[in-house]
């Protein structure tokens, strides 16, 4: 039998387009949603965050740093937020520069939960699943203060949060996003709802991993029908020990997440998300198998930082259909350039990732400047 090569699919390549729902990326190499604390007090995205996202813009996707609902839900000081129109007009600047430069941005819905305090938030309560608090410390403006312990959030505040989740879509969709992530990672409300040990309710809400996978579902669900499937995606890290979640059961993780992803399946969302330490792993490519849509990769701050070889393996291994970078990111603008020339590397910064200033965040250098 004779094959006709031009019928046989090329293995993508990190560098080649790819669409996620209504988004099309011109490569696969997607901007990490990485908190950056510039947004000073207001929550109102500035000049300087205009020009960090437009920098960045080369890359097949940003995903913007994780972005709060409404106040109380704020999760660090500097965070920008979509709680209000003037926020939601800052955005609308950055989303134009990056669009002017030719890119593809999504604002990232992060509820803080449980991972927050006062002193952040402006005084507001605290809320989560159950009254268990995070075993650690926060910086607030006062410094380093206890996490306090949450107030268990009734049905009521349960869907009061889930319109918040909804209405920052719609605000970041008619601020021109390319689309929006919800964030069920990390520790965060989201799951904090999915893990057993943030979440000892005895409600619907509470218990088997089916009601513990409730909520995410409910609020996915509805951001969908708000703004269109095709342009939500949704973040998990299932097994990652952030924010006291300790999702340490195999057996459960996969009943929880495989019931999320089983319910989502229907809905196609534009893209699925996964912080794991194994990409390639059974655990991942199950729910990848049974989310049947397109699946987007990250490594998180584990193993060091993701490196042109390491995302370059993960696409062409088929492990993902994209590539979620975070550190390189910060230090290369124009890294989709020198991956693809195979060009020397800026080195991140760490002591200046967070700060109300440009240096080390908008002052690295461009290859031609380099």
């Amino acid at each position: 039998m004779t094959v006709n090569i031009s019928e046989v699919s090329p293995v993508p390549s990190l560098f080649s387009p790819v669409a996620l729902g209504k988004i099309e990326l011109a490569n696969r190499i997607v901007m990490a949603p990485m908190t950056r604390v510039r947004a000073g007090s207001s929550g109102i995205p500035g000049d300087l965050m205009v020009e960090y996202y437009r920098q960045r813009a080369s890359v097949g996707l940003i995903i913007t740093e994780g972005t709060y609902p409404d106040h109380a839900s704020q999760g660090y000081v500097g965070e920008p937020g979509i709680a209000t129109d003037e926020q939601a007009a800052g955005w609308q600047r950055v989303f134009e520069a990056v669009h002017a430069e030719g890119g593809r941005i999504v604002l990232q819905i992060m509820h803080a939960g449980r991972g927050t305090h006062p002193d952040i938030n402006g005084g507001r309560r605290i809320l989560a699943p159950s009254a268990i608090a995070i075993d650690g410390k926060t910086f607030t403006e006062k410094g380093e203060q206890p996490y306090p312990v949450p107030e268990a959030m009734t049905t009521a505040e349960i869907r009061a949060a889930l319109e918040d989740f909804v209405t920052a879509a719609r605000r970041a969709i008619e601020a021109g996003a390319d689309g929006v992530e919800i964030h069920g990672a990390n520790g965060y409300l989201l799951q904090e709802f999915l893990s057993p040990a943030a979440n000892q309710r005895t409600d619907g809400y509470g218990g088997s991993p089916q009601n513990r996978a409730r909520f995410v579902i409910e609020v996915v669900t509805a951001v969908a029908q708000a703004v269109g499937a095709e342009r939500v995606g949704l973040r998990i890290s299932p097994e990652v020990d952030l924010g006291d979640v300790f999702e340490t059961d195999r057996d459960d993780v996969l009943a929880t997440y495989g019931t999320l992803v089983d319910q989502l399946r229907p809905l196609g969302l534009a893209y699925l998300s996964v912080l794991h330490t194994e990409p390639g792993g059974d655990l991942v490519q199950e729910l990848r198998r049974r989310f049947d849509g397109k699946l987007i990769v990250n490594n998180g701050p584990f193993g060091g930082q993701t490196t042109r070889e390491q995302a370059l393996q993960q696409i062409e291994a088929d492990h993902a259909d994209a590539v979620v970078v975070g550190r390189a990111l910060i230090a290369n603008p124009d890294l989709v350039e020198r991956w693809q020339g195979g060009h020397p590397e800026n080195e991140p910064r760490p002591e200046l990732f967070y700060g109300p200033g440009a240096e080390g965040y908008t002052d690295y250098p461009f290859l031609e400047a380099a």
